[in-house]
Protein backbone atom coordinates (compact mmCIF):
# COMPACT_ATOMS: atom_id res chain seq x y z
CA UNK A 1 0.00 0.00 0.00
CA UNK A 2 1.35 3.16 -0.89
CA UNK A 3 2.38 5.24 2.31
CA UNK A 4 3.71 8.60 3.58
CA UNK A 5 5.82 8.85 6.18
CA UNK A 6 5.98 11.99 7.85
CA UNK A 7 9.58 13.14 8.08
CA UNK A 8 11.92 15.27 6.37
CA UNK A 9 12.60 12.50 3.77
CA UNK A 10 9.70 10.28 3.24
CA UNK A 11 9.57 7.12 1.60
CA UNK A 12 9.55 7.25 -2.28
CA UNK A 13 7.15 5.66 -4.57
CA UNK A 14 7.96 5.60 -8.33
CA UNK A 15 4.75 5.17 -9.10
CA UNK A 16 2.60 7.08 -7.46
CA UNK A 17 0.74 8.58 -10.41
CA UNK A 18 -0.40 4.74 -11.49
CA UNK A 19 -3.40 3.38 -9.87
CA UNK A 20 -4.30 -0.18 -11.73
CA UNK A 21 -8.66 -0.99 -11.30
CA UNK A 22 -9.16 -4.06 -11.08
CA UNK A 23 -11.99 -5.71 -12.45
CA UNK A 24 -13.52 -6.66 -9.33
CA UNK A 25 -13.80 -3.35 -7.93
CA UNK A 26 -10.43 -3.16 -5.62
CA UNK A 27 -7.04 -1.62 -6.34
CA UNK A 28 -3.84 -3.40 -7.14
CA UNK A 29 -1.20 -1.56 -5.47
CA UNK A 30 2.34 -2.33 -6.08
CA UNK A 31 4.82 -5.52 -4.67
CA UNK A 32 7.57 -3.54 -4.10
CA UNK A 33 9.28 -0.17 -4.23
CA UNK A 34 8.29 1.12 -7.58
CA UNK A 35 7.23 -2.09 -8.69
CA UNK A 36 2.90 -3.99 -9.18
CA UNK A 37 1.41 -6.05 -6.62
CA UNK A 38 2.28 -9.67 -6.77
CA UNK A 39 0.43 -12.21 -8.29
CA UNK A 40 -1.65 -13.00 -5.65
CA UNK A 41 -3.26 -9.49 -4.98
CA UNK A 42 -5.34 -9.55 -8.40
CA UNK A 43 -8.61 -11.15 -9.04
CA UNK A 44 -9.58 -15.06 -9.66
CA UNK A 45 -10.75 -15.99 -12.82
CA UNK A 46 -12.18 -19.32 -13.20
CA UNK A 47 -13.35 -21.28 -15.63
CA UNK A 48 -14.26 -25.10 -16.29
CA UNK A 49 -11.95 -26.80 -18.30
CA UNK A 50 -13.21 -29.50 -20.79
CA UNK A 51 -9.85 -30.20 -22.81
CA UNK A 52 -7.99 -33.67 -22.99
CA UNK A 53 -4.62 -34.35 -22.49
CA UNK A 54 -5.01 -35.52 -25.93
CA UNK A 55 -5.86 -31.76 -27.50
CA UNK A 56 -3.09 -31.28 -30.15
CA UNK A 57 -3.02 -27.71 -30.09
CA UNK A 58 -3.61 -24.54 -28.36
CA UNK A 59 -6.51 -23.32 -30.85
CA UNK A 60 -8.56 -26.96 -30.42
CA UNK A 61 -8.31 -26.10 -26.52
CA UNK A 62 -9.29 -22.44 -26.45
CA UNK A 63 -12.34 -23.80 -28.56
CA UNK A 64 -13.32 -26.16 -26.18
CA UNK A 65 -13.49 -23.99 -23.58
CA UNK A 66 -16.02 -21.53 -25.14
CA UNK A 67 -16.18 -18.15 -22.60
CA UNK A 68 -13.07 -18.38 -20.72
CA UNK A 69 -10.01 -15.98 -19.74
CA UNK A 70 -7.49 -15.35 -22.28
CA UNK A 71 -4.34 -17.23 -21.34
CA UNK A 72 -2.04 -14.64 -23.36
CA UNK A 73 -3.23 -11.18 -22.61
CA UNK A 74 -3.41 -9.21 -19.11
CA UNK A 75 -7.18 -9.09 -18.14
CA UNK A 76 -7.51 -8.48 -14.56
CA UNK A 77 -7.58 -4.93 -14.57
CA UNK A 78 -6.69 -1.65 -15.92
CA UNK A 79 -3.79 1.14 -15.66
CA UNK A 80 -4.87 5.00 -15.56
CA UNK A 81 -1.76 5.91 -16.79
CA UNK A 82 -0.05 4.14 -19.88
CA UNK A 83 -2.83 1.43 -20.06
CA UNK A 84 -1.73 0.21 -23.55
CA UNK A 85 1.85 0.18 -22.44
CA UNK A 86 1.13 -1.57 -19.34
CA UNK A 87 -0.98 -4.23 -20.80
CA UNK A 88 1.36 -4.51 -23.55
CA UNK A 89 4.14 -5.34 -20.97
CA UNK A 90 2.24 -8.18 -19.74
CA UNK A 91 1.20 -10.02 -22.74
CA UNK A 92 2.81 -13.23 -22.85
CA UNK A 93 3.17 -15.55 -26.91
CA UNK A 94 3.03 -19.02 -25.29
CA UNK A 95 2.13 -22.14 -26.10
CA UNK A 96 -1.29 -23.00 -23.58
CA UNK A 97 -1.90 -26.29 -25.30
CA UNK A 98 1.47 -27.38 -24.69
CA UNK A 99 1.08 -26.12 -20.97
CA UNK A 100 -1.85 -27.90 -20.63
CA UNK A 101 -0.13 -31.06 -21.47
CA UNK A 102 2.92 -30.57 -19.65
CA UNK A 103 1.23 -30.18 -16.56
CA UNK A 104 -0.48 -33.42 -17.09
CA UNK A 105 2.22 -35.36 -18.01
CA UNK A 106 3.35 -34.39 -14.53
CA UNK A 107 0.46 -35.77 -13.19
CA UNK A 108 0.30 -39.40 -13.21
CA UNK A 109 -2.90 -40.72 -13.19
CA UNK A 110 -4.37 -37.80 -14.60
CA UNK A 111 -6.11 -37.73 -17.84
CA UNK A 112 -7.39 -34.71 -18.24
CA UNK A 113 -8.07 -30.82 -16.87
CA UNK A 114 -11.55 -30.29 -14.86
CA UNK A 115 -11.06 -26.25 -14.32
CA UNK A 116 -8.12 -23.92 -14.30
CA UNK A 117 -7.79 -20.16 -12.13
CA UNK A 118 -6.05 -17.69 -13.72
CA UNK A 119 -3.98 -15.08 -11.67
CA UNK A 120 -1.88 -12.32 -12.58
CA UNK A 121 -0.24 -9.05 -10.95
CA UNK A 122 2.64 -7.24 -11.67
CA UNK A 123 4.99 -9.55 -12.41
CA UNK A 124 3.47 -12.94 -13.33
CA UNK A 125 1.21 -14.94 -14.85
CA UNK A 126 -0.10 -18.08 -12.83
CA UNK A 127 -2.51 -20.73 -13.92
CA UNK A 128 -3.78 -23.13 -11.27
CA UNK A 129 -4.82 -26.23 -13.03
CA UNK A 130 -7.46 -28.76 -10.97
CA UNK A 131 -6.88 -32.40 -12.57
CA UNK A 132 -9.78 -35.05 -12.95
CA UNK A 133 -7.88 -36.60 -10.09
CA UNK A 134 -8.50 -33.79 -7.86
CA UNK A 135 -4.74 -32.72 -7.75
CA UNK A 136 -4.04 -29.10 -8.10
CA UNK A 137 -0.97 -27.91 -10.08
CA UNK A 138 0.40 -24.02 -9.94
CA UNK A 139 1.74 -22.90 -13.45
CA UNK A 140 3.77 -19.89 -13.12
CA UNK A 141 5.00 -17.93 -16.07
CA UNK A 142 7.07 -14.16 -15.97
CA UNK A 143 6.41 -11.28 -17.85
CA UNK A 144 9.53 -9.69 -19.41
CA UNK A 145 9.49 -6.96 -16.46
CA UNK A 146 10.14 -9.75 -13.95
CA UNK A 147 13.26 -9.61 -14.17
CA UNK A 148 16.52 -10.39 -16.73
CA UNK A 149 15.29 -13.42 -18.86
CA UNK A 150 17.05 -16.70 -17.90
CA UNK A 151 18.64 -15.20 -14.85
CA UNK A 152 14.94 -14.31 -13.14
CA UNK A 153 13.58 -18.24 -13.42
CA UNK A 154 17.05 -19.67 -12.78
CA UNK A 155 17.34 -18.28 -9.69
CA UNK A 156 14.18 -18.91 -8.23
CA UNK A 157 14.45 -22.10 -8.50
CA UNK A 158 18.12 -22.71 -7.54
CA UNK A 159 16.86 -20.24 -4.42
CA UNK A 160 14.35 -22.51 -3.69
CA UNK A 161 16.34 -25.75 -4.03
CA UNK A 162 19.04 -24.76 -2.06
CA UNK A 163 16.33 -23.40 1.17
CA UNK A 164 14.70 -27.20 0.46
CA UNK A 165 17.99 -28.99 0.94
CA UNK A 166 19.61 -26.34 3.91
CA UNK A 167 16.33 -25.63 6.08
CA UNK A 168 12.81 -27.10 6.57
CA UNK A 169 10.75 -24.01 5.58
CA UNK A 170 8.26 -25.28 3.45
CA UNK A 171 7.95 -24.40 0.57
CA UNK A 172 6.01 -26.06 -2.90
CA UNK A 173 7.59 -28.80 -4.52
CA UNK A 174 8.97 -28.19 -7.78
CA UNK A 175 7.94 -30.71 -10.69
CA UNK A 176 9.48 -28.88 -13.90
CA UNK A 177 11.10 -25.61 -14.86
CA UNK A 178 12.76 -23.92 -17.50
CA UNK A 179 14.67 -20.29 -18.04
CA UNK A 180 14.93 -21.33 -21.63
CA UNK A 181 11.59 -19.38 -23.44
CA UNK A 182 12.99 -21.54 -26.69
CA UNK A 183 10.92 -24.95 -25.21
CA UNK A 184 7.96 -26.26 -26.55
CA UNK A 185 6.10 -24.05 -24.12
CA UNK A 186 7.26 -21.02 -25.47
CA UNK A 187 8.25 -19.15 -22.27
CA UNK A 188 9.73 -19.42 -19.39
CA UNK A 189 8.43 -21.24 -16.90
CA UNK A 190 7.89 -22.89 -13.22
CA UNK A 191 5.38 -25.79 -12.17
CA UNK A 192 5.23 -26.56 -8.88
CA UNK A 193 2.92 -28.69 -6.46
CA UNK A 194 0.29 -26.13 -4.71
CA UNK A 195 0.79 -24.94 -1.63
CA UNK A 196 -0.59 -26.81 1.54
CA UNK A 197 -3.24 -24.95 3.40
CA UNK A 198 -5.08 -21.46 2.93
CA UNK A 199 -3.45 -18.31 2.89
CA UNK A 200 -3.00 -16.56 5.68
CA UNK A 201 -4.92 -13.66 4.52
CA UNK A 202 -7.96 -15.02 4.32
CA UNK A 203 -7.82 -16.36 8.37
CA UNK A 204 -6.25 -13.25 9.62
CA UNK A 205 -9.43 -10.91 9.96
CA UNK A 206 -11.03 -13.83 12.01
CA UNK A 207 -8.30 -14.92 14.46
CA UNK A 208 -7.97 -13.68 18.09
CA UNK A 209 -4.86 -11.68 18.77
CA UNK A 210 -3.05 -14.87 21.22
CA UNK A 211 -3.42 -16.69 17.64
CA UNK A 212 -2.49 -13.99 15.60
CA UNK A 213 0.72 -13.46 17.40
CA UNK A 214 1.54 -17.68 17.73
CA UNK A 215 1.54 -17.25 14.15
CA UNK A 216 3.60 -14.23 13.57
CA UNK A 217 6.44 -16.36 16.54
CA UNK A 218 5.68 -19.56 13.99
CA UNK A 219 6.31 -17.42 10.83
CA UNK A 220 9.69 -15.82 12.58
CA UNK A 221 10.70 -19.47 13.88
CA UNK A 222 10.83 -20.33 10.09
CA UNK A 223 12.47 -17.52 8.95
CA UNK A 224 14.96 -17.42 11.29
CA UNK A 225 16.64 -20.73 9.84
CA UNK A 226 16.86 -18.53 5.91
CA UNK A 227 18.33 -15.22 8.40
CA UNK A 228 20.77 -18.05 10.38
CA UNK A 229 22.61 -19.16 6.83
CA UNK A 230 25.60 -17.39 5.98
CA UNK A 231 26.84 -16.42 2.75
CA UNK A 232 30.31 -14.68 1.09
CA UNK A 233 28.95 -12.64 -0.92
CA UNK A 234 25.99 -10.14 -2.49
CA UNK A 235 24.01 -11.41 -4.94
CA UNK A 236 21.32 -13.90 -5.84
CA UNK A 237 21.68 -17.13 -5.95
CA UNK A 238 21.98 -19.72 -9.40
CA UNK A 239 22.96 -23.33 -10.32
CA UNK A 240 26.32 -24.28 -10.88
CA UNK A 241 26.00 -25.72 -14.03
CA UNK A 242 24.50 -22.27 -15.68
CA UNK A 243 26.45 -21.88 -18.51
CA UNK A 244 25.75 -18.20 -19.30
CA UNK A 245 26.70 -16.56 -16.15
CA UNK A 246 29.16 -14.04 -15.92
CA UNK A 247 32.92 -15.20 -15.05
CA UNK A 248 32.24 -12.85 -11.95
CA UNK A 249 29.88 -15.77 -10.24
CA UNK A 250 30.93 -17.11 -6.98
CA UNK A 251 31.07 -20.63 -6.23
CA UNK A 252 28.83 -21.74 -2.98
CA UNK A 253 29.46 -25.43 -3.47
CA UNK A 254 29.30 -27.48 -5.87
CA UNK A 255 25.91 -26.99 -7.01
CA UNK A 256 25.14 -23.48 -6.56
CA UNK A 257 27.05 -20.33 -7.28
CA UNK A 258 26.41 -16.74 -6.41
CA UNK A 259 26.24 -14.60 -9.31
CA UNK A 260 24.31 -11.22 -10.17
CA UNK A 261 21.78 -9.50 -8.30
CA UNK A 262 18.40 -10.98 -10.60
CA UNK A 263 15.98 -8.57 -9.02
CA UNK A 264 14.70 -5.90 -11.65
CA UNK A 265 15.71 -2.98 -9.86
CA UNK A 266 19.60 -3.70 -11.35
CA UNK A 267 18.17 -4.44 -14.78
CA UNK A 268 16.67 -3.06 -18.16
CA UNK A 269 13.01 -4.32 -17.30
CA UNK A 270 10.56 -1.27 -16.11
CA UNK A 271 7.66 -0.51 -18.29
CA UNK A 272 8.60 2.84 -20.00
CA UNK A 273 11.60 3.36 -18.50
CA UNK A 274 14.28 1.65 -19.98
CA UNK A 275 17.89 1.95 -18.66
CA UNK A 276 20.35 3.29 -21.28
CA UNK A 277 23.83 2.71 -19.99
CA UNK A 278 25.46 5.18 -21.99
CA UNK A 279 27.23 6.96 -19.62
CA UNK A 280 28.08 3.25 -16.86
CA UNK A 281 28.40 0.08 -17.47
CA UNK A 282 25.99 -2.41 -16.17
CA UNK A 283 26.78 -3.24 -12.67
CA UNK A 284 24.82 -6.02 -11.54
CA UNK A 285 27.29 -7.98 -9.22
CA UNK A 286 28.00 -10.52 -7.45
CA UNK A 287 29.88 -7.94 -4.71
CA UNK A 288 32.02 -9.70 -2.74
CA UNK A 289 32.61 -6.86 -0.55
CA UNK A 290 31.29 -3.68 1.02
CA UNK A 291 34.48 -2.37 2.00
CA UNK A 292 37.07 -2.92 0.52
CA UNK A 293 36.31 -1.47 -3.05
CA UNK A 294 32.72 -0.28 -2.26
CA UNK A 295 31.39 -2.56 -4.66
CA UNK A 296 27.68 -2.88 -3.35
CA UNK A 297 27.49 0.88 -3.08
CA UNK A 298 28.75 1.40 -6.54
CA UNK A 299 26.74 -0.95 -7.98
CA UNK A 300 23.72 0.77 -6.39
CA UNK A 301 24.87 4.30 -7.85
CA UNK A 302 25.86 2.62 -11.33
CA UNK A 303 22.25 1.50 -11.27
CA UNK A 304 20.70 5.03 -10.87
CA UNK A 305 23.25 6.78 -13.58
CA UNK A 306 22.01 3.98 -15.91
CA UNK A 307 18.35 5.27 -15.66
CA UNK A 308 18.96 8.64 -16.67
CA UNK A 309 18.15 8.55 -20.22
CA UNK A 310 19.81 10.57 -23.18
CA UNK A 311 18.80 14.34 -23.12
CA UNK A 312 16.67 13.98 -26.50
CA UNK A 313 14.70 11.76 -25.13
CA UNK A 314 13.40 13.50 -21.60
CA UNK A 315 9.90 14.73 -21.95
CA UNK A 316 8.62 17.59 -19.93
CA UNK A 317 8.65 16.95 -15.83
CA UNK A 318 7.74 18.34 -12.90
CA UNK A 319 10.26 20.76 -11.74
CA UNK A 320 11.29 19.00 -8.43
CA UNK A 321 12.64 16.02 -11.14
CA UNK A 322 15.62 18.02 -12.01
CA UNK A 323 18.04 18.53 -15.10
CA UNK A 324 20.12 15.25 -16.14
CA UNK A 325 23.07 17.47 -14.87
CA UNK A 326 21.63 17.95 -11.75
CA UNK A 327 20.97 13.86 -11.53
CA UNK A 328 24.50 13.09 -12.75
CA UNK A 329 26.07 16.03 -10.31
CA UNK A 330 24.05 14.40 -7.16
CA UNK A 331 25.12 10.45 -8.17
CA UNK A 332 28.24 11.19 -7.91
CA UNK A 333 28.48 13.26 -4.07
CA UNK A 334 26.54 9.98 -3.40
CA UNK A 335 28.71 7.70 -4.76
CA UNK A 336 31.40 9.78 -2.46
CA UNK A 337 29.37 9.44 0.03
CA UNK A 338 28.86 5.84 0.19
CA UNK A 339 31.77 4.89 0.02
CA UNK A 340 33.14 6.76 3.59
CA UNK A 341 29.78 5.76 5.26
CA UNK A 342 30.87 1.89 4.38
CA UNK A 343 33.76 2.76 6.30
CA UNK A 344 31.45 3.26 9.74
CA UNK A 345 31.69 0.02 11.79
CA UNK A 346 27.87 0.30 12.39
CA UNK A 347 27.30 -0.08 8.78
CA UNK A 348 29.73 -3.06 9.03
CA UNK A 349 28.43 -4.45 11.91
CA UNK A 350 24.89 -4.30 10.17
CA UNK A 351 26.07 -5.45 6.52
CA UNK A 352 26.39 -9.06 7.07
CA UNK A 353 25.40 -11.03 3.99
CA UNK A 354 21.49 -11.83 4.21
CA UNK A 355 19.23 -13.87 2.88
CA UNK A 356 15.12 -12.94 3.18
CA UNK A 357 12.04 -13.61 1.59
CA UNK A 358 11.57 -10.70 -1.16
CA UNK A 359 8.19 -9.94 -0.31
CA UNK A 360 6.76 -11.25 2.49
CA UNK A 361 3.12 -10.84 3.38
CA UNK A 362 -0.13 -12.79 4.16
CA UNK A 363 -0.80 -13.65 1.04
CA UNK A 364 2.66 -15.83 0.43
CA UNK A 365 1.98 -17.27 3.21
CA UNK A 366 0.28 -20.41 4.24
CA UNK A 367 -1.30 -21.99 7.43
CA UNK A 368 -3.55 -24.38 8.65
CA UNK A 369 -6.86 -24.32 7.78
CA UNK A 370 -8.00 -26.20 10.95
CA UNK A 371 -5.36 -24.11 13.00
CA UNK A 372 -4.05 -20.79 11.25
CA UNK A 373 -0.87 -20.83 13.75
CA UNK A 374 0.72 -23.24 11.91
CA UNK A 375 2.53 -22.05 9.14
CA UNK A 376 2.36 -24.90 5.99
CA UNK A 377 4.33 -22.97 3.35
CA UNK A 378 5.92 -19.67 1.56
CA UNK A 379 5.42 -19.44 -1.35
CA UNK A 380 6.86 -16.33 -4.03
CA UNK A 381 10.34 -16.18 -4.24
CA UNK A 382 10.94 -14.43 -7.32
CA UNK A 383 14.05 -11.84 -6.97
CA UNK A 384 15.46 -13.16 -3.80
CA UNK A 385 19.04 -12.22 -3.21
CA UNK A 386 21.76 -11.54 -0.51
CA UNK A 387 21.91 -8.42 0.76
CA UNK A 388 23.31 -6.34 3.37
CA UNK A 389 21.69 -6.72 6.46
CA UNK A 390 20.44 -3.29 6.60
CA UNK A 391 18.63 -3.35 3.01
CA UNK A 392 15.88 -5.51 5.25
CA UNK A 393 15.55 -3.19 8.27
CA UNK A 394 12.98 -1.44 7.75
CA UNK A 395 10.95 -4.79 6.26
CA UNK A 396 8.13 -4.89 8.11
CA UNK A 397 5.28 -7.68 6.70
CA UNK A 398 1.78 -6.39 6.77
CA UNK A 399 1.00 -8.60 9.73
CA UNK A 400 3.25 -6.66 11.46
CA UNK A 401 2.32 -2.97 10.22
CA UNK A 402 0.20 -0.69 13.00
CA UNK A 403 -3.00 0.63 11.47
CA UNK A 404 -4.73 3.39 12.74
CA UNK A 405 -7.77 2.80 15.01
CA UNK A 406 -11.19 4.44 13.61
CA UNK A 407 -12.53 4.87 16.91
CA UNK A 408 -10.05 7.73 17.63
CA UNK A 409 -7.30 10.15 16.31
CA UNK A 410 -3.86 9.55 16.43
CA UNK A 411 -4.51 6.11 18.30
CA UNK A 412 -3.16 2.46 16.57
CA UNK A 413 -5.43 -0.09 16.82
CA UNK A 414 -4.95 -2.49 19.68
CA UNK A 415 -4.51 -5.95 18.15
CA UNK A 416 -2.54 -4.44 15.05
CA UNK A 417 -0.48 -2.74 17.97
CA UNK A 418 0.35 -6.14 19.64
CA UNK A 419 1.22 -7.95 16.46
CA UNK A 420 3.54 -5.02 15.87
CA UNK A 421 5.39 -5.45 18.96
CA UNK A 422 5.27 -9.38 19.11
CA UNK A 423 7.11 -9.40 15.37
CA UNK A 424 9.88 -6.72 16.48
CA UNK A 425 10.31 -8.86 20.08
CA UNK A 426 11.11 -12.34 17.81
CA UNK A 427 13.06 -10.57 15.05
CA UNK A 428 15.10 -8.98 18.04
CA UNK A 429 15.74 -12.61 19.48
CA UNK A 430 15.85 -15.17 16.48
CA UNK A 431 17.45 -13.16 13.80
CA UNK A 432 20.13 -10.49 15.35
CA UNK A 433 21.74 -10.02 12.35
CA UNK A 434 18.03 -8.35 11.29
CA UNK A 435 18.20 -6.88 14.71
CA UNK A 436 21.16 -4.92 14.44
CA UNK A 437 20.57 -3.45 11.46
CA UNK A 438 16.72 -2.68 12.46
CA UNK A 439 18.55 -0.42 15.43
CA UNK A 440 20.49 1.99 13.11
CA UNK A 441 18.92 5.20 12.61
CA UNK A 442 17.48 5.93 9.69
CA UNK A 443 19.92 8.69 8.34
CA UNK A 444 22.07 5.91 8.11
CA UNK A 445 20.31 3.58 6.07
CA UNK A 446 18.41 5.66 3.62
CA UNK A 447 20.98 7.47 0.98
CA UNK A 448 21.38 3.39 0.03
CA UNK A 449 18.19 2.86 -0.13
CA UNK A 450 17.01 5.78 -2.69
CA UNK A 451 20.26 6.48 -4.99
CA UNK A 452 19.75 4.19 -7.32
CA UNK A 453 16.03 5.92 -7.59
CA UNK A 454 17.09 9.60 -8.16
CA UNK A 455 15.20 9.54 -12.31
CA UNK A 456 12.17 8.22 -10.46
CA UNK A 457 11.64 9.83 -7.87
CA UNK A 458 12.98 13.33 -8.88
CA UNK A 459 16.31 14.90 -7.79
CA UNK A 460 14.98 16.57 -5.06
CA UNK A 461 14.53 14.05 -2.88
CA UNK A 462 17.91 12.41 -3.74
CA UNK A 463 19.27 16.09 -2.47
CA UNK A 464 17.29 16.22 0.82
CA UNK A 465 18.97 13.19 1.78
CA UNK A 466 22.27 14.54 1.11
CA UNK A 467 21.20 17.86 2.99
CA UNK A 468 19.92 15.36 6.16
CA UNK A 469 22.49 13.43 6.44
CA UNK A 470 24.96 16.29 6.28
CA UNK A 471 23.34 17.72 9.02
CA UNK A 472 24.36 14.58 11.30
CA UNK A 473 27.70 13.68 9.55
CA UNK A 474 29.84 14.17 12.61
CA UNK A 475 26.92 13.42 14.86
CA UNK A 476 26.87 9.91 12.88
CA UNK A 477 30.59 9.38 13.95
CA UNK A 478 32.27 10.01 10.41
CA UNK A 479 35.77 11.59 10.63
CA UNK A 480 36.37 12.56 6.87
CA UNK A 481 34.69 16.03 5.44
CA UNK A 482 31.72 15.32 4.10
CA UNK A 483 31.82 14.88 0.38
CA UNK A 484 28.30 17.13 -0.69
CA UNK A 485 29.43 20.65 -0.49
CA UNK A 486 26.47 23.06 1.37
CA UNK A 487 24.07 24.83 -0.60
CA UNK A 488 23.68 28.70 0.06
CA UNK A 489 21.08 30.81 0.91
CA UNK A 490 19.55 31.46 -2.22
CA UNK A 491 20.20 27.14 -3.78
CA UNK A 492 18.82 26.24 -0.28
CA UNK A 493 15.18 28.55 -0.40
CA UNK A 494 15.09 27.04 -3.88
CA UNK A 495 15.68 23.46 -2.60
CA UNK A 496 13.02 23.77 0.03
CA UNK A 497 10.67 25.15 -2.37
CA UNK A 498 11.13 22.21 -5.01
CA UNK A 499 10.79 19.78 -2.26
CA UNK A 500 7.33 20.82 -0.94
CA UNK A 501 6.16 20.63 -4.48
CA UNK A 502 7.34 16.88 -4.47
CA UNK A 503 5.80 16.31 -0.91
CA UNK A 504 2.66 17.68 -2.29
CA UNK A 505 2.86 15.33 -5.39
CA UNK A 506 3.44 12.68 -3.18
CA UNK A 507 0.33 13.36 -1.17
CA UNK A 508 -1.79 14.06 -4.01
CA UNK A 509 -0.86 10.71 -5.07
CA UNK A 510 -1.76 9.12 -2.08
CA UNK A 511 -4.80 11.12 -1.60
CA UNK A 512 -5.83 9.49 -5.29
CA UNK A 513 -5.52 5.99 -4.97
CA UNK A 514 -6.79 6.24 -1.27
CA UNK A 515 -9.59 7.91 -2.48
CA UNK A 516 -10.83 5.54 -5.06
CA UNK A 517 -9.93 2.33 -3.44
CA UNK A 518 -11.79 3.67 -0.17
CA UNK A 519 -14.50 5.38 -1.70
CA UNK A 520 -15.24 4.58 -5.35
CA UNK A 521 -14.16 0.93 -5.83
CA UNK A 522 -15.73 -0.25 -2.09
CA UNK A 523 -19.03 1.27 -2.51
CA UNK A 524 -21.85 0.51 -0.31
CA UNK A 525 -25.22 -0.28 -1.32
CA UNK A 526 -26.43 3.27 -2.10
CA UNK A 527 -23.47 3.96 -3.87
CA UNK A 528 -23.90 5.25 -8.12
CA UNK A 529 -20.49 3.61 -8.66
CA UNK A 530 -20.46 -0.28 -8.55
CA UNK A 531 -17.17 -0.79 -10.26
CA UNK A 532 -14.73 -0.35 -13.11
CA UNK A 533 -17.30 0.40 -15.89
CA UNK A 534 -19.52 2.93 -13.47
CA UNK A 535 -16.06 4.96 -13.17
CA UNK A 536 -14.66 4.44 -16.36
CA UNK A 537 -17.93 6.50 -17.57
CA UNK A 538 -17.48 9.16 -15.18
CA UNK A 539 -13.82 9.57 -15.15
CA UNK A 540 -12.38 12.66 -16.02
CA UNK A 541 -8.93 12.14 -17.34
CA UNK A 542 -6.99 9.90 -20.47
CA UNK A 543 -7.58 6.01 -20.19
CA UNK A 544 -6.65 5.09 -23.55
CA UNK A 545 -2.62 5.12 -23.00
Amino acid sequence: MYRIIPSSAPYFVSDIRTLHLTLNGTSNLPRRMGAPASTHLCPRVHRPYLGHVMFSSSRHIMESLGESPDPYSYTSGRWLRRDALERNSRLIHFDFGALCRRVLALCPGANSIASYDKKEGGFNRVFIFHTDKAKRIVARLPFALAGPSRLTTNSEVATIKYLQAKTAIPIPKILDWSDDASNAIGSEYIIMEHASGIPLHEKWPTMDVSDQIKCIKAICQKLKEIVDLDFPAYGSLYFAETPYLPHSKLSLNREFYIGPHSGAIYWNCNVGQPRCYHDINPNQGPCMSLLDTAEYCNGLIDTGISRIPPAKSVSKRPRYQGSIETHQKLLNYGRAMLKEMAKSSRIQNAASPVMFHPDLHKRNIFVSEEDPTVVSAFIDWQSTSIEPAFWYADATPDLAQPVSDPSGEDEIEPKSEACAKAYEACIHFLAPKLSAARSIEEPYLRPFRYCYRTWDDGAVAFREELIQTSRLWEELGFAAPYPFPPLCAEEMTAHQKEYRLFEAAQQLGHGLSGLLARTWLQPDDDEPIRGEDDLREIWPFDLKG
